[in-house]
């Protein structure tokens, strides 16, 4: 079988095909065939003006019409295509899923922050993980913050907050917004001792990447943090110049690096794991439930 997850996103639209293989122990695994990103930025306009421009609503339709053509080529079996913050807020969300419908045929699902929240936590990441542990799954967007809770292996706590780098970016995140986050981080975590993070989203991948850390090593805050003040010394020019930065990760990256600094402050952990994961995983892995009733 071959499956296909879509995310449209604040900064980026993302296309994953995936092959699906029945393990010699009668599970099933996704294995990335192949995953396409497209810059399109939609949270510009939509928390700016709340509303997509018609260049905008054109470049989407464009990317969907590829996406379809993908699908149809990859001979694709099933597919889930969701979008999140940025459809979310705009006045013309619903119109433009309804042309894209008409268009090409797609059917798209505008989820809200908690149900995002969840698709991301299907990856089943904490499976991995010490039992006896709590982990804090952050996954941070251009639109919105996902924060997931875990302790002993049971989600006990998870929450959206309108806070992106994006909308952090267009000055459109609020104080109250920020002070909501540090209270519910705070009120989940005070009591719990050696919290662990686990971090989502293509800006701490990145992130990851720059650290140099081995494959499998967790990112320590410390060297998260001497990374930021690092990055944070160059001009964009000289990000994108100097250090070969894509120019849509350039500009986001310094505040994805705040949102995590200030969540490892306020929650006190002191590892990131970074498991190179994030919306179109946890798509594809609701699509093998679908399929094959595998929990």
């Amino acid at each position: 079988m071959r499956f296909a997850a879509i995310d449209i996103g604040s900064n980026a639209i993302r296309l994953l095909i995936s092959d699906i293989v029945q393990t010699e122990q009668s599970t099933y695994l996704a294995k990335k065939n192949t995953l396409i990103r497209v810059p399109l930025r939609l949270g510009d306009d939509a928390f700016l003006d709340k509303k997509l421009s018609d260049r905008k609503t054109d470049d989407l339709l464009k990317t969907m019409q590829a996406f379809k053509n993908l699908l149809d080529v990859y001979k694709v079996v099933d597919y889930m295509a969701c979008a999140t913050s940025a459809l979310r807020e705009t006045t013309n969300g619903p119109e433009i899923i309804r042309l894209i419908k008409r268009k090409t045929g797609l059917e798209i699902t505008i989820i809200e922050g908690k149900t995002e929240a969840g698709m991301i936590y299907a990856t089943h990441t904490e499976q991995l993980l010490d039992k006896r542990k709590s982990y804090l799954y952050i996954d941070v967007g251009g639109g919105s913050t996902e924060l997931s809770l875990f302790t002993e292996g049971i989600l006990v706590a998870s929450n959206s907050f309108n806070i992106g780098t994006i909308r952090m970016l267009d000055n459109q995140d609020s104080e109250y917004t920020w002070k909501e986050l540090k209270v519910w981080v705070k009120s989940h975590t005070s009591h719990i001792t050696n919290l662990q993070a686990i971090g989502t989203g293509g800006n701490i991948n990145k992130l990851y990447r720059l650290s140099e850390e081995k494959n499998g090593a967790s990112l320590s805050v410390s060297k998260l943090r001497a990374l930021y003040n690092y990055l944070n010394g160059f001009s964009l020019k000289e990000r994108i110049g100097i250090l070969g930065l894509r120019q849509d990760r350039a500009d986001v990256i310094i505040p994805a690096s705040e949102i995590f600094l200030c969540l490892a402050r306020w929650a006190n952990f002191k590892q990131i794991i970074v498991p190179s994961t994030g919306l179109v995983d946890g798509i594809i892995q609701l699509l093998i439930e679908k399929h094959t009733n595998q929990p």
